[in-house]
């Protein structure tokens, strides 16, 4: 098993006016032959936009897809989620507390606040998926923002780089 690290350095965090921010992500997706991959990807297609009002310019960039579901999660102490595919396309965002994704290519990843996931895991060989918990000794809060179709191709990179 490999842990990957949860968070890629930022050769661009929006601090340069003249260059677009590229915002680094983990992306779990389901390769050709079937077996569910974890990897660091980086989502870019930033622009200078106001949220509205007379609110300055910020990056930001435009999602694609239908949102079915937001649902707000608290993993306890102990949980574990056996082997499972992702219900559905869903960006899962911790805001408190740490959890792991092992992946069927023997990759993990640690998770914290300030890490963000995609997870497209469908249709991986006999619907294994991935194994997932919580880690530590407090529970693990989650927001997963969950999608009607999938927005991005099963690749490493779907949105940029």
């Amino acid at each position: 098993m490999t842990d990957l690290p949860s968070r890629v350095p930022l050769d661009n965090d929006g601090t340069d006016a003249d260059r677009p921010p590229v915002l680094p992500f983990l992306n779990m997706w389901t390769a050709i032959d079937g077996t569910s991959r974890i990897d660091l990807s980086r989502m870019t297609g930033f622009g200078m936009k106001s949220v509205g009002g007379k609110a300055s310019p910020q990056w930001m960039r435009p999602f694609p897809g239908e949102v079915a579901a937001i649902n707000f999660a608290i993993l306890p102490v102990g949980w574990t989620g056996d082997w499972h595919e992702s219900p559905s396309p869903q960006w899962v965002i911790p805001l408190r507390g740490r959890w792991f994704i092992e992946t069927m290519d023997g990759n993990r990843v640690k998770m914290g606040p300030g890490d963000i996931h995609f997870g497209q895991d469908q249709d991986t060989t006999d619907g294994k998926g991935h194994r997932s918990g919580q880690i530590g000794d407090e529970p693990c809060f989650q927001i997963m923002i969950q999608f009607a179709t999938s927005p991005a191709a099963q690749t490493r990179d779907p949105f940029g780089a």
